[in-house]
């Protein structure tokens, strides 16, 4: 009897036991499933399209785009690219951010004739993931001066070839890229299409559309600066990140063969305002081009430049009340408050910002009132004068002592009573306009005449 009972109690403790450690199995497999990624669930990818140089323009868009991807929960993002390059200065804040980036990069060249040319095969280098459509090509970065020459002195020559050299390979040997290709795409000008910079290890893949590379990144483990990342949802949502007006503005102004024209515009407005004084449209026109070719060069940075030209706004809108200019100083002032609010507080990721909301009814209210106070200075310069000498022009008065024509008489003109002689005899009370003046005389003639 006493065996008996303790083999039921055994039997309870066991599934006692048994139930605690089931129970505990269960709880862990609920919080596995509900915080590991199931094949079901969809991966959110931030597309952004970098077409044309690579300038200050496009390195202001991509850092700004990086930063809303992140803030989005975005796990990657999608970089189409198609550039013939650009400037050194741009390319390396663009390829900063990607370093900098806790989320993968995916740089994609991409329709089927795009490029990856110059500053653009440094950056795909430096991408997470490098991707080109068929019919695409990338390379040819060695670095030239200003309209394409690379003339001048040879040992900064020498000097700039190998720092972008030693670039090139430091970007290829951080993400495991052929560093010999990426050396002699800068020393040597080489380029390859997909299919030779695939085989040669430039690049990850060759796809023909933005989906197909999303598809093959699915399970691939990918180093960013927060640690591994891996894509493991069957799906793949895309969020399009387009540039705003400000940018599309800054991305073509800051273009090189823009800020070319606008640099030598800029000194030949100068010149022919200094060669002939006076002129005014040449050396605001030249003000205002040389600022923008400035920043273009990225000499000044965005916010200095929007600063600047602010300050040339006021002083051209304060000189329109000093210098008859027919509304050129006013115009060239509202030119340049627009350009420089739009370029003011352009910091990416600080939300310090101008909107274009607040920015375009302040200047149109502006705008109309600098406008209607120029219509009232024009008004008041056609209107005749109300005091002076001059005044008395075209007044009508009455003859008070007769005039001859050899022999002058009084007139009451204006309330006052002046010397008037005529070409003819005029007698007394009779109403005359007085046609001119000399010294205290006044020439006059009869109504009639008129």
């Amino acid at each position: 009897m006493q065996k008996g009972k303790k083999m039921v109690i055994g039997r309870i403790r066991c599934n006692r036991v048994f139930g605690v450690h089931l129970f505990f199995i269960a709880v862990v497999t609920a919080i596995a499933l509900i915080f590991s990624p199931a094949d079901g669930a969809e991966n959110l990818v931030s597309r952004i399209v970098i077409k044309g140089s690579v300038n200050p323009g496009s390195a202001g868009f991509f850092a700004r785009a990086l930063h809303d991807a992140r803030q989005s929960g975005s796990d990657a993002v999608l970089v189409e690219l198609d550039t013939p390059g650009g400037l050194v200065s741009s390319l390396r804040s663009m390829v900063q951010e990607i370093m900098a980036s806790p989320i993968p990069v995916i740089v994609y060249v991409y329709p089927s004739g795009a490029q990856a040319a110059s500053a653009g095969a440094l950056l795909m280098l430096s991408a997470h993931v490098a991707a080109m459509a068929p019919g695409t090509e990338i390379g040819a970065a060695h670095p030239v001066g200003v309209g394409g020459r690379s003339d001048g002195d040879d040992t900064i020559k020498k000097k700039t070839v190998n720092d972008l050299a030693a670039f090139a390979r430091s970007l290829a040997e951080k993400r495991g890229r052929n560093a010999l290709w990426a050396e002699k795409a800068v020393t040597e000008s080489v380029s390859s299409t997909a299919q030779e910079a695939l085989q040669a290890g430039v690049i990850d893949m060759i796809s023909e559309k933005p989906s197909d590379v999303l598809a093959r990144i699915r399970g691939l483990k990918i180093e960013t600066v927060a640690g591994e990342k891996m894509f493991t949802g069957a799906a793949f949502t895309i969020r399009e990140i387009r540039p705003t007006f400000k940018e599309s503005a800054l991305m073509i102004i800051a273009d090189p063969n823009l800020a070319y024209i606008l640099f030598l515009a800029g000194i030949a407005g100068l010149y022919f305002e200094l060669a002939t004084p006076g002129a005014i449209f040449p050396g605001v026109a030249g003000a205002i081009s040389l600022l923008l070719a400035l920043y273009s060069m990225q000499t000044l940075s965005v916010n200095v430049t929007g600063l600047l030209l602010l300050l040339l706004a006021v002083l051209f809108l304060a000189l329109e009340l000093f210098i008859t200019s027919g509304g050129i100083l006013a115009i060239a002032g509202l030119v340049a408050l627009f350009a420089g609010s739009i370029m003011l507080f352009d910091l990416p990721g600080s939300g310090i910002t101008l909107s274009l909301q607040v920015i375009l009814p302040v200047f149109i209210l502006f705008s109309i009132g600098i406008a209607l106070l120029l219509l009232l200075v024009f008004r008041s310069g056609k209107q005749p004068p109300f005091s002076g000498k001059s005044a008395l022009i075209g007044q009508s008065g009455r003859v008070i002592r007769l005039i001859e024509t050899d022999k002058p008489g009084k007139v009451f003109v204006h309330g006052e009573l002046w010397d008037a002689s005529a070409s003819e005899r005029i007698v007394t009370e009779t109403e005359v306009l007085v046609t001119g003046i000399e010294g205290m005389k006044l020439t006059v003639k009869t109504k009639q005449q008129e």
